[in-house]
């Protein structure tokens, strides 16, 4: 007895083609007018593909991983040289993912192809299926595939301070993180709460020693945006104050500090976080922040002139370098500041990617980019302020003693005051003054080394209520 043999099915069909479609209808989208007889026809020759796709099941998808192309979740093949610039084309713009289910009608890859030419002249961090959703596309999802990256060995950090925190600075971290959450949510951002905010920062958290603390010493968690802003305008403030400005001005400082980097509330979480370098497109991503945040806060009435330019121009090196390319002007005095204060507070908080930098490294960070990207005389005044060793600092002195310093010397910067831990390293046990010299005219200690905290972070607060030895 013979079986009858079961006649093998059609070959899958190519997915580039599909790719090629929505890539040419997209540069047509964009050099044409709508209606045009060139996109009607693209569009047909598109849907007419897409149609034959979807005879072999409910769904069309096709993703591309590390230039693999899967129809169907089955690899199709390496990328071919005759391949290469349309998928490329599509990495630049984010796209690894486009998912077509049945009932897709030409509006909609019409929508989808104006959708991707937007994205090259105005990137949005707004999540793609809200941005396609508005455009009425109900039938085709694109997304962008993240690969577990695992050449990196990550720590995890907090993503915010833990511990005891001075009450107004702790305030002042609430207040901030619901005012980034709004706009974060798309929602308007409220200029009555940001005034707020910055009273608050200027009257109450700048005049607590324990609040400067925990903003100038070591931070170990990963602040990455609202707890950043607050602590670069607390690092800005200390700069204003320093050059003599006046208090309408330091508000306007402030303000602007604060807001910095609220453009990166629309850049996707997990290009803010990846634990390694940026590809071309995610730092494309990330550099649109500053351009981002701009035109949030031009769209925020009842907020000051400079804070819109200072978002924008806080990348821009004091040589008229950086981003977003603006020629070679340099940017505006308050932006300098920001600078400043931005690159200090990034590298002595923690990342994915590094532990926090000890503070007197910092300042030498600091020290070699001041004459090209910062301005030379801002890196010194604010390094006279803050000192090597900054308030909260933890020290071990030429004793062998464990101290933390709670008062700078400006006449002796390098000999603050301490306050000593006890035995077990975990309270005060009195204060010494490091600048205290014998009968020969010789320092009683010095400050050897800085060191970073371990285990359970220190209540500094206790620390700036010990009373002298």
């Amino acid at each position: 007895m013979t079986r009858a043999l079961t006649p093998p099915g059609p070959p899958p069909l190519d997915p580039i083609p599909v790719l090629k479609g929505f890539a040419s209808l997209r540069r047509l989208t964009g050099a044409y007018p709508a209606g045009h007889p060139v996109i009607a026809q693209k569009l047909r020759d598109l849907q007419d593909l897409i149609r034959l796709h979807l005879r072999n099941g409910p769904v069309l998808r096709i993703d591309v991983l590390q230039g693999d192309v899967h129809l169907d979740g089955v690899s199709f093949g390496r990328d071919q040289p005759a391949h290469a610039q349309v998928i490329r084309e599509f990495s630049e713009l984010g796209i690894d993912s486009i998912h077509i289910r049945e009932g897709v009608e030409a509006d909609e890859l019409l929508a989808v192809a104006g959708f991707l030419w937007q994205l090259t002249v105005s990137p949005d961090g707004e999540p793609m299926e809200a941005q396609l959703a508005r455009r009425n596309v109900r039938h085709i999802s694109l997304a962008r595939l993240v690969p577990l990256d695992t050449r990196w060995r990550t720590q995890e950090w907090p993503d915010a301070p833990t511990g005891p925190l001075d009450p107004a600075y702790e305030e002042s971290l609430a207040r901030a993180e619901e005012a980034f959450d709004t706009v974060a949510a798309g929602r308007r951002l409220d200029p009555v709460t940001v005034r707020d905010l910055v009273q608050l920062l200027i009257y109450k958290v700048a005049r607590s020693n324990a609040a400067l603390a925990q903003i100038l010493a070591v931070k170990q968690y990963e602040n990455l945006t609202y707890c950043h802003s607050v602590n670069v305008a607390m690092l800005s403030l200390l700069i204003g104050r320093q050059i003599g400005l006046d208090e309408p001005t330091m508000a306007a400082l402030v303000e602007a500090a604060l807001l910095h980097d609220i453009g990166k509330t629309r850049v996707p979480l997990d290009v803010v976080k990846k634990p390694g370098a940026l590809e071309k497109r995610e730092r494309k991503m990330m550099e649109a922040h500053t351009t981002l945040g701009a035109e949030i806060l031009v769209q925020t009435v009842g907020l000051r002139p400079l804070t819109p330019i200072v978002a924008l121009e806080h990348h821009r090196s004091a040589n008229g370098t950086g981003y977003p390319d603006l020629g070679d002007a340099a940017p505006h005095v308050m932006s300098q500041i920001v600078s400043v204060a931005d690159i200090y507070e990034a590298i002595t908080g923690a990342r994915s990617y590094q532990a926090p930098t000890l503070p007197e490294r910092a300042c030498l960070v600091l020290a070699r980019l001041a004459g090209e990207k910062l301005n030379s005389a801002l890196v010194k005044t604010f390094v006279n302020a803050i000192t090597f060793f900054p308030l909260g600092s933890m020290v071990r002195t030429s004793r062998d003693e464990l101290a933390i310093v709670v008062a700078t010397n400006p006449a002796d910067p390098l000999h603050p005051m301490l306050a000593v831990l006890d035995d077990k390293g975990h309270g005060p046990c009195g204060r010494i003054d490091a600048s205290a010299r014998d009968g020969s005219g010789a320092y009683e200690r010095h400050i050897m080394e800085t060191l970073m905290p371990l285990g359970e972070p220190l209540d500094v607060t206790k620390f700036f209520e010990v009373p002298a030895a």
